[in-house]
């Protein structure tokens, strides 16, 4: 009998990063009868040239916000690994909930082809499937904050995943779009550009491969390790800080958020949630709740990921950023890694919002495209060496 419940049982642990990586036996195997399932906006990186980049961001949190909403209807307490990708995300899900969420997520990429027209790539394939074609996937559960816990990934199960479907995928131009599976509860994008808490530091997105999956946690630990000795603890570098988070009362953003989370546009909710948003600046800057929302923000965005590769985003002082490139360059240059990098002037994020208290979560991306931009760069090296 599948057990439902394999990853919700697994021990978090509060080590460092480093540390949590020193542990061959900290990981275990996904079960064979787990799915990978993938959602990936097709051309994305031609959608952020046009200046799509909010939409693609967007796009990518309704996914994981669709599913997410999809699991806690079922009132299991399941919880199940998902990674955000800026342009997309990957979810690791028992068989049980494999079909609820591939019919939730294919009705999802219809409403985003009608309103924002952008296709949305979804698929999904077994571990068994994977694991036949030598493609080993092993995870941990890390506590990265004092609230938020991650999903930690060693292998290249993830990325071969991503690469079968991105090369299968056929668009459904036959499907109808249910406006009844559509659940965007808890959507919101409503903060300006949020710059770093020093002037002088600028915002990276980086994203990382070990060439050799063998030497993954040896390679990835001596990074991390590097990291922190020139840009400070995980928490001195994150980008989200209370001080620098600013509500944006343009009606032209609730706008594009609400094309995203409703089915039809809605002039009701357009002001209303204006409203909300006027007087929410006095809630966050003048309230105890709202100070404490704020503090928790930074708590709960998520700003490390590991899925078999590093994808990150931090602050940085140019001189630190020079050194470290030049590090990269050599363990580049030494075969060890292949790496992109995007180094701009703020983050955005996006967010999951059931409960200010206690139930919120929030996707960090940067600027100017962020890690898609990150990643064109990424695959342009990985090109040349193919």
């Amino acid at each position: 009998m599948e057990d439902i419940k394999y990853y919700t049982k697994l021990k978090s642990s509060s080590k460092t990063l480093v540390d949590a990586l020193a542990n061959k036996s900290s990981f275990s195997d996904v079960p064979n009868t787990w799915h990978v399932v993938v959602v990936d906006i097709l051309n994305s990186t031609q959608a952020v040239d046009e200046g799509k980049h909010h939409q693609v961001n967007l796009t990518a949190t309704g996914a994981i916000i669709s599913v997410l909403n999809t699991i806690r209807r079922e009132k299991q307490n399941i919880e199940i690994p998902y990674f955000f990708g800026g342009d997309g995300a990957t979810f690791i899900l028992p068989t049980h909930l494999l079909n609820k969420i591939i019919v939730v997520l294919e009705n999802y990429s219809l409403h985003i082809k009608r309103n924002i027209n952008l296709t949305l790539r979804v698929g999904h394939i077994s571990v068994r499937d994977l694991t036949s074609q030598q493609s080993s996937l092993k995870i941990s559960k890390h506590q990265l904050t004092e609230q938020l816990t991650i999903p930690i990934v060693l292998g290249n199960g993830l990325k071969q995943a991503e690469e079968i479907i991105k090369n299968t995928f056929v668009e459904n131009n036959v499907a109808s779009f249910k406006e009844g599976l559509l659940n965007l509860e808890g959507m919101q994008c409503r903060w300006k550009q949020i710059n770093p808490a020093q002037t002088e530091k600028k915002v990276i997105c980086l994203l990382l491969n070990a060439t050799n999956e063998i030497n993954q946690r040896a390679v990835y630990r001596a990074i991390l390790t590097k990291m922190d000795a020139m840009f400070g603890t995980f928490e001195s570098r994150q980008p989200i800080k209370p001080n620098k988070l600013n509500l944006n009362f343009s009606l032209s953003k609730i706008w594009e958020e609400m094309r995203i989370s409703h089915a039809n546009k809605n002039l009701f909710y357009l002001l209303k949630n204006w409203i909300t948003t006027l007087i929410g600046k006095f809630y966050l800057k003048l309230s105890r709740n709202g100070k404490h929302y704020l503090k928790q923000i930074g708590q709960l965005s998520h700003t490390f990921m590991l899925d078999g590769m590093i994808n990150t985003i931090f602050t940085a002082e140019q001189h630190n950023i020079d050194l470290f490139i030049a590090y990269l360059n050599q363990l580049e240059k030494d075969k060890k890694i292949i790496y992109g990098i995007h180094v701009t002037h703020a983050s955005v994020m996006s967010c999951y919002v059931l409960d200010r208290k206690t139930k919120h979560a929030h996707f960090v991306d940067g600027t100017e495209g962020g890690y898609t931009s990150a990643a064109k760069m990424f695959k342009l090296k990985l090109s040349t060496l193919r």
